[in-house]
């Protein structure tokens, strides 16, 4: 009857109980049963009637654990940083959000589900695009960022971080998305948003080779 009544208390324990078991044990090596036997008296049909499938928990983990934390509302808060700063900002808090980091990794390979994959870039597009825009165009403001494309570099920004240097989706080696990651700050520094840092490039370097060696 509870779970009935309150479906989004349901929700909630039932992505606390994954997190928690995606953590110790690995996304691929947690079933929906290990989930079950941690929900204390639901059913695999009350997981089910909320969520499609273990991918579909992972996707809406990955969703809650950014907006539970979302760095572009604390950037928000930090009048001493420009735009181009609070860009940056955005980055190094993201990176630095230690349990968000390693769900990440561990949610690479629900990207070859292609229902997953199709609603990532619906959020990103509905989403964070536009938190980006934000930023660009206060950039623009304050006169750190110059570019006449901040609407269409706040769409390419999600799609290429999230999609283009993912191994599980564009196959690389460590070396590889490193260079890709390269390219994209080349591209970005020529259309007036020199968003990439040394301390981001060293950020990205080791990262990349994480997710790999998880691969």
């Amino acid at each position: 009857m509870a779970r009935n009544k309150y479906p989004e208390v349901t929700v909630e324990k039932i992505l606390e109980v994954s997190q928690r078991l995606f953590m110790e044990k690995g996304y691929d090596d947690t079933t929906i049963q290990d989930i079950v036997n941690e929900l204390g008296g639901l059913t695999k049909g009350a997981i089910y009637h909320h969520f499609k499938s273990k991918e579909e928990i992972m996707d809406a983990l990955g969703e809650k654990m950014f907006f539970d934390n979302n760095p572009f509302t604390i950037v928000k808060q930090r009048k001493e940083l420009n735009g181009l700063q609070k860009m940056r900002e955005v980055i190094k808090i993201n990176h630095a959000d230690v349990d968000r980091a390693e769900i990440s990794k561990h949610s690479l390979p629900v990207l070859k589900n292609p229902r997953i994959l199709a609603g990532m870039i619906d959020t990103d597009r509905r989403l964070i695009a536009p938190l980006w825009l934000a930023l660009i165009e206060e950039g623009q403001r304050d006169g750190s960022i110059h570019t006449h494309y901040a609407k269409e570099l706040s769409e390419l920004l999600p799609l290429l971080t999230n999609l283009w240097l993912a191994p599980s989706v564009y196959p690389a080696s460590a070396v590889e998305i490193m260079n890709k990651f390269l390219c994209i700050c080349t591209m970005l520094e020529a259309m007036g948003v020199p968003l990439i840092d040394d301390e981001i490039k060293e950020l990205a370097d080791h990262y990349f080779k994480e997710i790999v060696a998880a691969e």
